[in-house]
């Protein structure tokens, strides 16, 4: 077998295990590259009956309208529901204090947002696009990964996963956080969305932009969400963006790749992960993923 196919037959191979063993499965969509590949591979998994899950999307209110747009057509265009939960409307009814200053970012927010959507809905089990690959805290976590009735990340707690066998056997208020192709590396995704013809937010690829430049890094001025500072230069480049995530802490890289082609050339040439490269979030310290998953982040 091609080594793509052997990462798709181990993804489905997962969704199917989901579906077989939780009651309550959920799949985690933002409209980005790895949610998307997740989407195709559940097509692959269960057309033509309809997806044994919901697409939940948990909306920081500062997203980059390109990948709401895509989200909202890939949803509509498959005829599968999805859920839209607002970090605002958290701040609001749980009274949060939201972060403020140079680099404030509603980023940490999202994990109150989720919890509250486990459990609004009573998800068991919630399937997400992270990769080991993309930072070392998500290189501990398991396929299965259980969070406790506080959602909170135990590393010590990981179960072991010989065989390919997955254990979702969980206590009553715990769910699963479940990561398909977590054995992905992000050249992976990208040479299956050339192979299998997967359509992506025109942000992933080449097109001149004005930019924020602030401490070395091209930030997105969408929306009036980071405010100009002193020394921030407003700059126009030929950028491209490697993660989606919210407009306040992702940054673009410079590029001239505007096919598929040269961005897995591009690739191929990197030595830093995208999160690594353009994740402001993870940069706030050694651990800074780490111990937003103990709190229940993605």
């Amino acid at each position: 077998m091609d080594y793509l196919d052997q990462l798709e037959s181990e993804a489905i191979h997962i969704m199917r295990e989901v579906a077989g063993q939780f009651e309550r499965p959920a799949l985690l969509f933002s409209g980005g590259k790895d949610s998307i590949t997740l989407v195709h591979l559940a097509r692959k998994a269960f057309r033509p009956g309809k997806f044994p899950f919901p697409l939940v999307h948990i909306d920081t209110g500062h997203n980059f309208q390109e990948a709401l747009d895509f989200r909202d057509w890939l949803a509509d265009s498959l005829g599968e529901r999805l859920i839209v939960r607002y970090v605002e409307d958290t701040i609001r009814t749980r009274k949060l204090k939201e972060p403020t200053g140079r680099n404030a970012t509603r980023n940490g927010l999202q994990t109150f947002t989720l919890l509250d959507t486990i459990e609004e809905f009573e998800f068991d089990a919630c399937i997400g696009g992270a990769r080991r690959d993309e930072e070392k805290a998500r290189a501990k976590e398991r396929v299965f990964s259980v969070r406790d009735e506080f959602g909170t990340w135990d590393p010590k707690r990981q179960r072991p996963e010989l065989w390919n066998l997955y254990n979702g056997r969980i206590h009553k208020g715990e769910n699963v956080r479940v990561f398909p192709i977590s054995n992905w590396t992000e050249l992976d995704v990208w040479n299956y969305i050339r192979r299998e013809n997967i359509a992506l937010p025109s942000l992933y690829f080449a097109h001149d932009r004005e930019l924020l430049l602030r401490d070395g890094k091209l930030m997105a001025t969408a929306n009036g969400v980071i405010q100009r500072e002193a020394d921030d230069e407003i700059v126009t480049r030929r950028v491209r963006f490697r993660t989606v995530g919210d407009i306040s802490c992702t940054a673009a890289s410079e590029s001239g790749a505007d096919t598929l082609e040269e961005v897995i050339a591009e690739i191929q040439a990197t030595r830093i992960s995208e999160r690594g490269e353009t994740r402001m979030d993870d940069q706030l310290s050694e651990a800074a993923m780490e111990d937003r998953k103990k709190g229940g982040y993605f």
